[in-house]
């Protein structure tokens, strides 16, 4: 067995990110359930594992590794991923692209923010709903606009999967789950449809790796 272990949740668009990037790099890992609906990432073990009670977590080369981005930034350097383009200008421009979803729009869609403020909204109806589609509809309208600069072919950035596609595959998931319109984003639909046929990213895809 894989002395790989990812702690993760699967329905988590961190960890759905960092399995695209697993599955990537060809290495086979024990997914280890972290329930965050149950609460799981406030237990004594988890929280010795990431003191920020998130998920995921890695454990890889005799690390262990927070932060799905900081996470596949560790893989790409170490697995040679080739996630963002070598040239400066080039980087700097695919890497805003990820994080304008992975920084922007996913924290505030996290499913501890969004029940926060369900609880604020004292029950209103529509909530987390409202709340979701709210952030989610604006944050991959800007991406579709940032994805101008980029001759797609077939994927956000080039003729390979990149940062770009790691982090919108997860989101455009999230945004389906939570009804968010999409027919306007014809470039996300096809990078996201270029994705859906990578076996990579097919192996990760949450429907996988919900709890039996």
């Amino acid at each position: 067995m894989s002395g790989v272990v990812l702690y993760d949740f699967w329905r988590s668009s961190a960890s759905y990110r960092v399995r695209i990037a697993l599955n990537l790099a060809g290495i086979s890992y024990r997914a280890a359930s972290i329930d965050l609906a149950a609460g799981e990432q406030r237990s004594g073990n988890h929280l010795a594992r990431n003191p920020q009670e998130l998920v995921p977590v890695l454990e890889i080369d005799g690390l262990r590794l927070t932060q799905s981005l900081a996470i596949i930034d560790y893989l790409d350097q170490t697995r040679g991923l080739g996630l963002l383009p070598p040239e400066p200008a080039a980087r700097a421009h695919a890497l805003a692209l990820a994080q304008s979803i992975a920084v922007d729009v996913h924290p505030v869609c996290n499913l501890s923010v969004a029940q926060y403020a369900a609880a604020l909204s004292d029950g209103a109806d529509g909530m987390p709903g409202n709340w979701m589609r709210h952030f989610i509809r604006p944050g991959l309208l800007a991406f579709e606009a940032l994805l101008e600069g980029f001759e797609q072919a077939p994927y956000c950035t080039g003729t390979k999967p990149g940062l770009a596609d790691v982090c919108l595959v997860p989101q455009m998931y999230n945004a389906r789950r939570w009804d968010v319109e999409l027919s306007d984003l014809p470039r996300s639909l096809g990078a996201e449809a270029a994705c859906a046929e990578n076996p990579a990213f097919a192996a990760a895809h949450p429907d996988l790796h919900a709890p039996d």
